[in-house]
């Protein structure tokens, strides 16, 4: 898996994993959705600021965007389409 590719991975497992949506994360790092759809899918180059902006609003370390998945790992189920209902 190249460097692209394990962003890609580990940006998405991490955001359906905290439940967070796109555009909540986009809103919280600051860019537009589409930036953040663009990095999931490995078709944006990202920066270390916009990564550091991404981990911030993630509440990770920077460094979990390289670690490898491990070989068991299946890809993350998308999150259901829409807006979240109020709570």
């Amino acid at each position: 898996m190249d460097t692209r590719a394990r962003i890609a991975w580990n940006l998405r497992n991490l955001r359906v994993s905290r439940k967070v949506t796109q555009e909540n994360l986009a809103v919280d790092a600051q860019v537009d959705r589409t930036v953040v759809s663009d990095l999931e899918r490995g078709k944006h180059n990202a920066s270390i600021d916009l990564m550091d902006r991404l981990a911030i609003a993630l509440s990770i370390d920077i460094s979990e965007f390289f670690s490898e998945p491990l070989p068991s790992e299946s890809k993350p189920e998308p999150m259901k389409a829409g807006r979240k209902p109020k709570a």
